[in-house]
């Protein structure tokens, strides 16, 4: 188990910088996404060790499509071909794989390949590793939403039964009866500083980390700075922390300009 103090129970991490990574190299854009399924590997084994419950993993957007169909292409291949020979590597290792996303819309071979891995790791008892495929956040956000339009026209359910926890309980992360936690920590690699459509809803009191270090360079040490950054971070959810008074909160950034909640979460 991990000794980095407080071990978040769900990281969830935007994997970017793959074109970038081959770029810097003059290798074809294609090298890059290779190079980046060892990163996989690593993480996941790394989370295991930690004692993490849950890594969730961006791994196709629904803005994915937008690339060059020879990219797109290239890319269901080789995650076809990746969870073909990966799947005894997570039998051995306990490894539960999840899904979420439109995945009606993949490829048919890709949505075989991955029903075959998720069913054959389901009664495995350690990390859950989700792939988040076909995903956007606005997209999961839609769908949920028609799904509650759909129940209350058919007269089952009240808008004032509309809350935050049926809301909750329609997403992708809530659809089969096995509610996942919010993720405690976002990884964002290849520095960019934005979310990106990514878990929209559940990141709402989410740690972030972004790091300079493209996907595929991104190994065991990079994890674990994460962690320990994350450790450091006062998780106050809206709140105040143990001990803090209003007089010391008004003193933040821009509580005496009159903005509202200038102590804010």
């Amino acid at each position: 188990m991990c000794q980095l103090g407080t071990t978040p129970q769900h990281i969830a991490i935007i994997m970017d910088g793959n074109g970038r990574w081959a770029l810097r190299r003059n290798l074809a854009r294609n090298r890059g996404h290779q190079e980046a399924a060892k990163s996989v590997r690593a993480v996941a084994e790394e989370c295991s060790r930690l004692g993490v419950k849950l890594l969730t993993l961006y791994t196709f957007s629904t803005e994915n499509w937008n690339r060059p169909k020879s990219e797109i292409n290239y890319l269901m291949r080789l995650l076809q071909r990746y969870l073909a020979q990966e799947e005894e590597h997570l039998m051995e290792n306990n490894i539960v794989l999840e899904a979420i996303g439109r995945l009606d819309r993949l490829p048919k071979g890709v949505l075989a390949r991955l029903e075959h891995s998720m069913k054959r790791t389901r009664n495995n008892t350690g990390l859950r590793v989700c792939l988040a495929l076909n995903y956007g956040g606005r997209a999961e956000i839609i769908d949920a939403s028609r799904k509650i339009a759909q129940e209350a026209q058919q007269g089952g359910l009240s808008p004032e039964a509309i809350d935050e926890e049926l809301f909750r309980r329609s997403l992708y992360t809530d659809s089969k009866g096995e509610p996942f936690p919010d993720p405690d920590l976002i990884i964002r690699t290849a520095g960019e500083m934005r979310i990106s459509n990514f878990l929209l809803w559940q990141a709402s009191y989410a740690e972030l980390y972004v790091t300079d270090v493209c996907w595929p360079d991104f190994r065991e040490g990079h994890l674990r700075t994460a962690i320990e950054e994350y450790g450091r971070r006062i998780r106050k959810f809206g709140g105040l922390k143990d001990g803090e008074n209003d007089n010391q909160s008004s003193d933040r950034f821009g509580a005496h300009d009159g903005v509202p909640g200038g102590d804010g979460p």
